[in-house]
């Protein structure tokens, strides 16, 4: 598989990983099921990795083997993209990161309200990476 293909395969794991995180967190919420929560965060964490990988592999040719890599790599877009600076990806990557993935899934702490505005977040993060991948073709 090329490139490409790897990219439009990152994607539709993000949007999976979207879906199936909402509304395991839906539940988890409306259940009253911490473990529920949890997991449903972190599959949102997860989204937010494979759209950041997405958009890594369509512009540097690279798919980073860690968080750190990841931050780096979302840095050095921005030094080269004044669109990419803007929409402040390596800062919203970070704030997924601690809200979601150390702060509900690791700490344990549930959060209704903010946990709603991750899930938007999320998204928005997903659709932004899209319109960076595709306007260029990649």
């Amino acid at each position: 598989m090329g490139s490409e293909g790897k990219v439009k395969l990152l994607i539709a794991m993000a949007w999976e990983f979207y879906e199936r995180g909402s509304k395991e967190l839906e539940e988890g919420l409306r259940e009253g099921d911490e473990i529920k929560v949890r997991d449903g965060a972190e599959k949102l964490w997860n989204a937010i990795i494979n759209a950041t990988n997405a958009l890594v592999l369509s512009k540097l040719n690279i798919i980073p083997a860690s968080h750190w890599e990841r931050r780096k790599a979302l840095e050095r877009l921005e030094d080269r993209d004044p669109s990419i600076e803007a929409l402040g990806l390596r800062d919203r990557y970070g704030a997924r990161e601690r809200y979601l993935h150390e702060m509900t899934f690791y700490d344990g702490i549930v959060d209704e309200e903010m946990l709603k505005r991750e899930v938007v977040k999320v998204k928005k993060y997903i659709e932004d990476v899209e319109k960076l991948i595709w306007r260029e073709g990649g």
